[in-house]
């Protein structure tokens, strides 16, 4: 059976721009972005690189326009300035089809599961096939339940999103952003609502998934655990000084923080010592949930 990316149509090079000249291993580059709201400024000069394989986690105070960052780089808000490049390719500088097929190269997983209640769970994972492929009934129906199999939800397939707990609605999620077999995986706060297991099953799945599909994850989290847990890079936003504050592995941030609202940030205030939890690595393996 092919995949959900074999069958949709080819992804070309979106017109209006050629591919710019980045890091071989560059999979994201935001440059010089700034958000804004109208004449209000909410971070200024965003510069940063992810990595293929990366996961990445936005991560900051309340109100640092972490969200608003994500909007933007999945195409739902225009930045005030800036580019966002996949592949060297400028988002924003593509024309209108050119963007549309660099957004279903895109999985993503909001904060609340977004799942359609009137849908089965194979239902709402077959909406994107039988919209963006030419797989017939019969492999929508194999390819939803492989997808809902890869989350730990095998024989699901028929239950409402109502008839689950909170905890199987996010892997249910996960699964739709994997449809398409995407390159990178969004996600908004996953972890949300979450009790600390579940929330731990979660992240060995991200983990997992990360290192069987080769995708690339970019995360909103303020979970200190998860971020620990699972990312290799990050970004922090400061919504006082309306700028990136620090780049890099939290870990080495953490270790030696650049400025003290990070330290602050990754220590909670400086009332907890940080969670002992091994560094997430292109290699880790984690046990599904």
């Amino acid at each position: 059976m092919p995949s959900a990316s074999e069958a949709g149509a080819a992804v070309a090079v979106p017109a209006g721009r050629a591919p710019e000249s980045v890091a071989p291993d560059a999979h994201i580059v935001v440059r010089d972005m700034v958000m804004a709201y109208g004449s209000f400024v909410l971070i200024q000069d965003l510069n940063f690189t992810i990595r293929r394989g990366d996961i990445f986690v936005i991560m900051g105070g309340s109100g640092c326009g972490k969200s608003t960052l994500m909007r933007q780089m999945i195409g739902l808000k225009q930045p005030a300035r800036g580019q966002v490049l996949y592949n060297g390719v400028s988002f924003w500088e593509a024309d209108p089809p050119g963007r549309e097929q660099l957004m279903r190269r895109f999985g993503v997983l909001y904060q609340q599961g977004a799942l359609w209640s009137s849908m089965t769970l194979a239902e709402n994972i077959a909406l994107p096939l039988g919209e963006y492929t030419t797989l017939g009934p019969a492999e929508i129906r194999e390819l939803a339940s492989l997808k809902l199999a890869l989350v730990g939800l095998a024989g699901f397939e028929d239950y409402y999103p109502s008839e689950i707990s909170g905890g199987m609605r996010k892997r249910a999620g996960l699964a739709r952003a994997m449809a398409m077999d995407p390159e990178v995986l969004f996600f908004d706060e996953p972890s949300a609502g979450l009790d600390p297991i579940s929330s731990r099953l979660l992240d060995d799945l991200i983990l997992e998934l990360r290192d069987s599909l080769g995708a690339t994850v970019v995360m909103v989290t303020h979970e200190l655990p998860s971020i620990f847990a699972i990312a290799n890079n990050s970004v922090f936003l400061d919504a006082e000084s309306k700028s990136q504050l620090a780049l890099g592995d939290p870990h080495e941030l953490l270790a030696h923080p650049p400025d003290p609202k990070v330290a602050q940030f990754l220590t909670r205030g400086g009332t907890e010592e940080p969670v002992n939890r091994p560094a997430a690595g292109p290699s880790r393996e984690a046990t599904r949930p």
